[in-house]
């Protein structure tokens, strides 16, 4: 059950007096290990070697005092939410796997869409801190991004199929599938996900 009483400051994370990308980090950490796994099992690893990455004028926070309690990031579907450093991920995931996560994640994290629509804002990076979850987190970012933000419509890209909190809170905010993506049958079977699904939502 959501809480819609649990009231948040959300802000824009670079507009912070203190500095978000290690907690922003442990979100992310904690919500990619399955997908992170290879380059490190352990999660406060994962959360040292990509700190570095965010863009935080492309994020937006759900704070508590000093806390983080989630995130998300708005673009304009050109300008990019992540930017990978390979020397930094070296430096914590050491040099052989630190290349090849600079090689493979930046063609899946660091992928503008092509020839994107106008007025059209892409919402990506979702998460919640552990401790708030179930606090309707989420859901305060994303309204507070659809009404402060410039554009019409919002797109939500690549929704693992399986992820069904996620597709209820999108679908409850108004959100609608626009596109399903199916995952070939091999790869499907490796990561248990049929298919990919993609949301939008017009004001």
């Amino acid at each position: 059950m959501i809480s819609e009483d649990y009231k948040l400051t959300v802000i824009r994370a670079d507009k912070l007096d203190f500095d978000v990308r290690q907690q922003m980090s442990e979100i992310f950490a904690e919500g990619f290990t399955q997908w992170l796994g290879y380059f490190s099992k352990d999660k406060n690893i994962i959360a040292k070697a990509f700190a570095h990455m965010f863009v935080l004028d492309q994020f937006y926070v759900a704070v508590e005092g000093n806390k983080i309690a989630g995130m998300a990031a708005c673009t304009d579907c050109r300008t990019l939410a992540l930017k990978l450093n390979k020397k930094e991920l070296r430096k914590h995931l050491g040099f052989l796997k630190g290349s090849i996560a600079g090689v493979v994640l930046k063609k899946e994290f660091e992928n503008p869409f092509k020839n994107p629509p106008l007025e059209t804002g892409s919402i990506e990076l979702v998460g919640t801190a552990t401790e708030f979850r179930g606090k309707g987190v989420a859901s305060q970012i994303i309204r507070y991004i659809i009404r402060n933000t410039i554009y019409r419509t919002y797109l939500i890209e690549e929704v693992a199929d399986t992820n069904t909190p996620a597709m209820n809170l999108y679908k409850k905010l108004g959100f609608e599938e626009y596109r399903r993506k199916p995952v070939p049958q091999k790869r499907a079977e490796k990561i248990g996900i049929n298919n990919f699904i993609a949301l939008k939502y017009i004001k």
